[in-house]
């Protein structure tokens, strides 16, 4: 296909930077598998985010915990079926891809969002969300093309390519259906009510720890996503003017996710996705790196949580905008990988070098975990996930001491393990397998 790029796609090459270190390929691929038996069959109390539970026709279940809130995400079960298929690990793969579709996929028709996967749920298997998640569907399409690569296809949902086109189709083609609560997951299920509390949303017990040692704590708020007035009309995953995914699939919510955007893996899916969609994919890849380089900030390189499709900052009542939070660690990341497998835009380099000059002269042991754009510190945390993340950045950053610093601080860095080990944890393997060259397009 035209416009294949320079990078590991075409050249079937990927960068060894632990090498850089005196680390050999097998190495690195100890580290990783240490890091995988720990996340997945380590200890139960401090150690791993994958369970088995029981089983049903299509064959074992299990899920990923966010082991702080006592959830699984659509999320946290994307990375850990991309985790599996990087590294040969079917039976976690397909186990998880069972839990995934028993108890995640939406399939009650008076449900707006049917066809796409809840993103929280109990481990039990029951809701707390009847909403969707776009970062989620994202990591589960890639993750089942390659399952299909690797593996070849099976029956049902381990059709692996099948089950990635559906996904694929219904983020670019859902219909936009209106509803209001009581919502279901599964036709037969009791209806579900948002609760009149404070629900537990992504990383509201580590910003209410930061908030209480400021002094300012924190209002209380309601789960993202799945809380907002009735009634509710979902759409599709992506804003077909601006070709760039949304925060969620819901028409009202007019505004993005810099972190959501993955244009190494838009590219594949011009490529091997359905026919129809090729040129939105491969236009969305291009959008999204045009937006890299738009919403960072100049000096620091930091990306919001969210912005405005336009690339303009999300301003809120109170005037302030949405500062680099949890979910920016990974953009990154994002724009590394893509760099690494494609080598389109050299502007990826200058951002990579931008965030990792920064965030090393904050010092690179202790730098927080998030940040106004502008590189005020907004916590006291120094999280591995973000660490991980940073890392990742050497792909695309100009080979030199400060990049060097960073894969020195991933390696040093010790398994994540106790309450925060779910995003730390799985940002952080996922990092080694690219910081290693393990982690690879099949």
């Amino acid at each position: 296909m035209p416009g294949d790029g320079n990078g590991a796609y075409k050249a079937h090459e990927y960068h060894h930077l632990f090498a850089e270190l005196g680390h050999s390929p097998a190495e690195s691929r100890a580290k990783i598998e240490k890091a995988f038996q720990q996340l997945f069959h380590g200890d139960g109390q401090e150690e791993r985010v994958y369970f088995e539970t029981g089983a049903n026709v299509n064959g074992p279940l299990a899920y990923i915990t966010d082991w702080a809130n006592n959830d699984a995400r659509s999320e946290g079960m994307s990375y850990g079926m991309m985790i599996a298929v990087q590294l040969n690990k079917k039976r976690e793969f397909d186990a998880l891809w069972n839990w995934a579709n028993t108890y995640m996929l939406i399939t009650d028709e008076k449900n707006p969002s049917v066809g796409y996967f809840a993103w929280s749920m109990n481990t039990d298997g029951t809701p707390r969300a009847t909403g969707a998640a776009p970062d989620g569907e994202e990591y589960f399409v890639m993750a089942l093309y390659f399952a299909a690569h690797r593996w070849g296809n099976g029956r049902g949902i381990y059709n692996y390519q099948a089950e990635a086109d559906k996904i694929l189709r219904g983020m670019r083609h859902h219909p936009v259906l209106t509803a209001t609560r009581p919502f279901r997951i599964h036709p037969d299920d009791p209806p579900f009510v948002a609760p009149d509390h404070p629900w537990p949303s992504p990383n509201n017990k580590r910003q209410a720890e930061e908030a209480a040692k400021s002094g300012n704590p924190l209002p209380s708020f309601r789960a993202p996503r799945d809380m907002a007035a009735q009634p509710q009309t979902i759409g599709p995953m992506v804003d077909e003017d601006h070709y760039m995914i949304r925060f969620v699939p819901n028409v009202d919510a007019t505004f993005t996710d810099a972190s959501y955007h993955l244009p190494a893996f838009y590219e594949l899916w011009a490529r091997w996705g359905p026919p129809e969609d090729s040129q939105f994919w491969a236009k969305a890849a291009d959008v999204s790196r045009d937006m890299f380089s738009k919403v960072t900030g100049h000096e620091t390189g930091l990306a919001p949580d969210r912005n405005n499709f336009d690339g303009t900052q999300v301003v809120h009542r109170d005037g302030t905008t949405t500062p680099f939070g949890y979910d920016s660690w990974r953009s990154v990341s994002n724009w590394s990988v893509d760099y690494s497998w494609w080598k389109k835009d050299a502007r990826e380099t200058g951002l990579s070098d931008r965030i990792q000059k920064f965030l090393y002269g904050q010092d690179i042991h202790s730098f927080a975990d998030r940040y106004t754009l502008d590189g005020k510190a907004l916590s006291m945390r120094h999280s591995v996930g973000m660490v991980a993340t940073a890392a990742v950045g050497s792909l695309a950053a100009t080979p030199g001491p400060i990049a060097k610093a960073f894969l020195e601080e991933l390696w040093n860095t010790a398994v994540p393990s106790g309450e925060q080990r779910y995003y730390d944890g799985m940002l952080y393997v996922m990092s080694l397998m690219h910081c290693s060259g393990n982690f690879r397009i099949y």
